[in-house]
């Protein structure tokens, strides 16, 4: 499909090549984002609308920020990365930029941005651990099957679940019971560690189990290798140490919500 470009004059041609309701686009004119974003508008509409495709996908250059943002005004969503894969010169190389637009996709209007900008923006992990005391005034803490470090129960939250119904599902998978969770004693800023990048975690209180909660306990073996039921002063060198420092500041400081970055106040 050809097109002016904002002047008026050159044309862009945007190329659409088609396999089994795929598309996939490219282009050889530089001109501006407001303009190649008109064109590949169009040419989304006209290819989705028009000849029963389901799929439009482009892979840009991450420098290529014309493009870029281009794809971001005509309402293509950004799917992934592929890292170091176009090379640029003899010891040179760069990530690229998978982008698509579904014939499903929301493109125009409030949603349509929203749409598009989640898919654009950092995210970062969120993660929900339960600080858990028995009867004895001993805290709960688990050896898993992936780390050295002992972990408080607990773990990553799913996409559109909240803090409390994560920790609450993540308890009954590794530990086999249901809880119910008490206020939250810390937001935590972690900083990337051990391959992961960083994550806001949240603490909840979980209370006090009791000898029968405890008993019922059935571990989750492809994660949890064992629990342990110990004092701080034995738990701190089995711990991460911001995590150490977390766990020191919450017994010094009870009551109230804590926010921590790193297991310190910031």
């Amino acid at each position: 499909m050809s097109v002016p470009d904002d002047a008026g004059s050159t044309r862009l041609t945007i190329r659409v090549d088609q396999n089994d309701g795929v598309g996939t686009l490219s282009w050889a004119v530089t001109t501006s984002a407001e303009a190649l974003a008109q064109a590949l508008s169009a040419v989304g509409d006209e290819s989705i609308l028009g000849n029963e495709l389901r799929r439009l996908e482009v892979s840009l250059p991450v420098s290529d920020r014309v493009g870029r943002r281009a794809l971001h005004r005509a309402g293509f969503r950004q799917e992934g990365v592929r890292r170091l894969a176009l090379r640029t010169g003899p010891d040179g190389f760069e990530d690229v930029v998978l982008y698509a637009r579904l014939a499903s996709d929301v493109v125009h209007g409030p949603e349509g941005f929203s749409g598009v900008m989640t898919t654009v923006l950092p995210r970062t992990r969120v993660i929900a651990h339960v600080l858990f005391r028995d009867e004895e005034g001993a805290y709960l803490f688990c050896r898993t099957t992936f780390k050295e470090d002992w972990e408080l129960p607990g773990g990553v939250v799913e996409p559109h679940e909240s803090p409390r119904a994560g920790a609450v599902r993540e308890v009954r998978e590794e530990l086999g019971i249901d809880v119910e969770l008490g206020p939250v004693l810390a937001v935590d800023w972690l900083p990337p560690y051990l391959g992961w990048d960083d994550a806001v975690e949240l603490i909840f209180d979980g209370g006090v189990l009791t000898p029968e909660q405890v008993a019922s306990f059935v571990l989750e073996p492809h994660e949890i290798a064992a629990v342990h039921w110990v004092t701080p002063e034995t738990a701190y060198p089995q711990l991460r140490p911001g995590a150490a420092r977390r766990l020191q500041h919450l017994l010094a400081h009870p009551g109230g919500t804590a926010y921590l970055e790193d297991g310190s106040p910031a």
